[in-house]
């Protein structure tokens, strides 16, 4: 529907009839024109992006339509049915009330039809923020049971549960056997099998060795994709005590380039986290800025969060960021392109976490070069070659149908994301490369970093006791270099992290007490040769992705620092030990990582507000 109207200087002008309205309610004819001429650029319904772009408030909208109708409006103090659907009744726009009333906030599509039409009886108009936050407070404990349980109800092998499949705890009771036999057999036996370790170890070490080898693929040009050919994006950010950083997120979404009217951008807050509620109310947020409050309930984790705002995405693809996240302003578009270049079989982009507070610590400059090695340069091996890929938690571009296809996130995994990129290469998808980054604030001190780094081990054991109850069906989807790849990124990692500082003073001890032998004896120096290999190879498989990483980011000035890594992973050995223990104790515990005390800030986004 359009509506003819005269310009003070008396030109005719057509708009659409869900912002014509508005004249007549004593809105400007310029801010009016402006989003319809928005609406055409960007290709969008006219109410998102009057109301996305900040041009007016949904409550003033909403306000102004329930007028235009001669019906009632109430922007705060709903009153549900106790029935109320969530999400089926935040994505309709309806719910029914207290005696009889029925609550419309139409989504903007559905405007123009209301209009026409007119309201039913009953008919209380309301904003959509108010009317989600009255379904949430209804259907909360529902909502709840849905993000903690839906994986476990629709795809029960995918979903962490404490204790061993029958088939796990057979080969953990034969491999322990396996050990004993060895640790008894004769020496020949003995040798061979560790010299058998070292080969193995060898050939995962080639795989770091050759990664730096690998260029990634030029990104496609997402300039020649008009605005209105873009589509919707949902960006999700989990929040919890993050008031320190409120200001300075909302700022950094606030410099995305991506048409306003296609951004669905949610904060996911705890109910009890009233101070982030305040401090998200403090600042002016247009409607696509939305707080989504997570009903109490367990666990108390990130994904149990992401979990109750997925159902209410309104975007084609979905990104998710950190709280203290900085990224790139050409993000959205570019993986928007790339999606669009690739086939459906592509269902993530992991993006590059690059580390700000550089300078804070020695160990924020050594997780600046952990990270430099992993993004910079592992990642683009692994994506090039359709390999598994477990996710960084942050900066993961998803096609959002393909999302929901796999039951979004395990809220009972605390590493929620490296169990995500495995589950998408089990169900046949692929990762890709997002070669723009975002930008981190790591914690500066041992006990926070200790804190966090055990959280990932334990969620990564959490990841591996998932994945391997059925070991021949996931050799099948994945294939052997696929299943190898699997294997040494998640249990890999944390086996490599618990026997580091064994194997270092094993080594110590053999150079020490056992020279080469002085006559030839081929078995006995076929386990010297590999072990010398594999430290030697250890060391650079370390120490080169690190270095390939610093040279492509143009930071010769950590280069030295490449010598504390050694020091650095032994810690992380510290982390892997105290993991396995928190798995006994604590297996859901969410260690919370303290977010805005960067005291420095390579670029200057960090800088505290």
């Amino acid at each position: 529907m359009f509506v003819e109207v005269r310009s003070p200087h008396g030109a005719a002008i057509v708009l659409p009839g869900e912002l014509a309205f508005l004249l007549g309610q004593g809105v400007d004819l310029a801010i009016v024109r402006e989003a319809a001429i928005r609406a055409g650029q960007e290709g969008t319904e006219p109410v998102a992006a009057l109301l996305r772009a900040g041009l007016m408030s949904e409550a003033d909208y909403y306000a102004a339509l329930a007028r235009a109708l001669g019906r009632p409006f109430r922007g705060a103090g709903l009153v549900l049915h106790p029935a109320a659907r969530f999400p089926e009744d935040i994505r309709l726009g309806a719910a029914a009330g207290d005696a009889g009333a029925v609550y419309l906030a139409p989504p903007p599509g559905a405007v123009s039809a209301l209009l026409e039409t007119g309201a039913p009886p009953g008919a209380v108009f309301t904003t959509p923020a108010a009317l989600a936050a009255a379904v949430l407070g209804t259907a909360g404990p529902r909502a709840a049971a849905r993000a903690a349980e839906a994986l476990e109800v629709r795809a029960p092998d995918w979903a962490y549960r404490p204790g061993l499949h029958p088939g796990q705890a057979l080969a953990l009771v034969l491999a322990i056997a396996l050990i004993l036999l060895v640790l008894d057999a004769t020496s020949w036996l003995q040798l061979l099998a560790v010299a058998g370790l070292n080969l193995m170890v060898l050939a995962v070490i080639v795989f770091r060795l050759a990664a730096p080898l690998l260029r990634p693929d030029p990104l496609p040009d997402p300039a020649g994709i008009p605005d209105a050919a873009l589509p919707v994006y949902t960006v999700l950010v989990a929040l919890y005590r993050e008031t320190r950083v409120v200001p300075r997120l909302v700022g950094a979404l606030a410099r995305l380039d991506y048409p306003a009217s296609k951004l669905d951008l949610k904060f996911v807050i705890e109910a009890d986290d009233m101070a982030t509620a305040a401090a998200l109310a403090a600042l002016p947020l247009p409607a696509r800025f939305e707080i989504v409050t997570a009903p109490a309930g367990l666990p108390r984790t990130k994904p149990r969060a992401l979990n109750v705002a997925l159902p209410l995405a309104r975007g084609e693809h979905l990104v998710v960021y950190d709280a203290e996240d900085v990224p790139d302003p050409g993000q959205l578009k570019a993986a928007a392109a790339l999606f669009r270049a690739n086939s459906g079989r592509l269902a993530c982009l992991q993006g590059r976490l690059v580390i700000d507070n550089t300078d804070d610590t020695w160990l924020t400059r050594c997780f600046i070069l952990e990270y430099a090695a992993l993004f910079d340069v592992l990642l683009p091996l692994l994506t090039a070659a359709h390999l598994p890929v477990p996710l960084g938690g942050t900066t993961t571009h998803f096609r959002t149908q393909t999302l929901r296809e796999v039951h979004g996130w395990d809220a009972w995994n605390v590493t929620e994301d490296a169990d995500l990129g495995l589950r998408l290469a089990l169900a046949g998808y692929r990762v890709g490369d997002l070669p723009l980054s975002t930008l981190e604030e790591a914690p500066a001190f041992w006990r926070p970093w200790l804190r966090q780094r055990i959280r990932w081990m334990k969620g990564f054991v959490q990841t591996t006791i998932t994945h391997s109850r059925h070991p021949v069906a996931a050799f099948r989807c994945l294939g052997p270099l696929g299943l190898l790849c699997a294997v040494a990124m998640v249990p890999g990692t944390v086996v490599c992290a618990l026997a580091y500082p064994f194997g270092l003073a094993l080594a110590a001890w053999s150079l020490a007490t056992d020279p080469l032998p002085a006559t030839p004896d081929l078995l006995a120096n076929l386990v010297t040769a590999t072990g010398a290999a594999v430290f030697v190879a250890g060391l650079a498989a370390m120490w080169l992705p690190a270095f390939a990483g610093c040279r492509r980011r143009g930071w010769p000035g950590l280069v030295p620092w490449l010598l504390a890594l050694p020091l650095y992973y032994g810690l992380v050995s510290l982390a892997a030990w105290l993991g396995l223990l928190e798995l006994l104790l604590a297996p859901y515990r969410w260690n919370k990582t303290e977010h805005g005390l960067a005291a420095t800030s390579r670029t200057g986004a960090m800088r505290r507000t």
